[in-house]
């Protein structure tokens, strides 16, 4: 009895998904605002680092000066 309801009630929702499309995913110009949005964020970064995969701990990379 459960597995029935539980069955109808996931094809319930794949149904509504698939016919359901929101406005965002289809319209062309939102993209291209969204983009030029995240293209215009600053992009800033802290130093390199590599993580010691033992202990799963970063650790900065400094190059030496020889």
């Amino acid at each position: 009895m459960a597995a029935k309801i539980i069955s109808a009630v996931v094809a319930s929702f794949a149904v509504a998904w698939a016919w359901t499309t929101p406005g965002t995913v289809s319209n062309k110009e939102w993209w291209e605002e969204t983009d030029k949005k995240f293209q215009a964020w600053p992009r800033t970064a802290g130093p390199p680092v590599v993580m010691n995969p033992i202990s799963r701990q970063n650790f900065i990379v400094k190059s030496r000066v020889e």
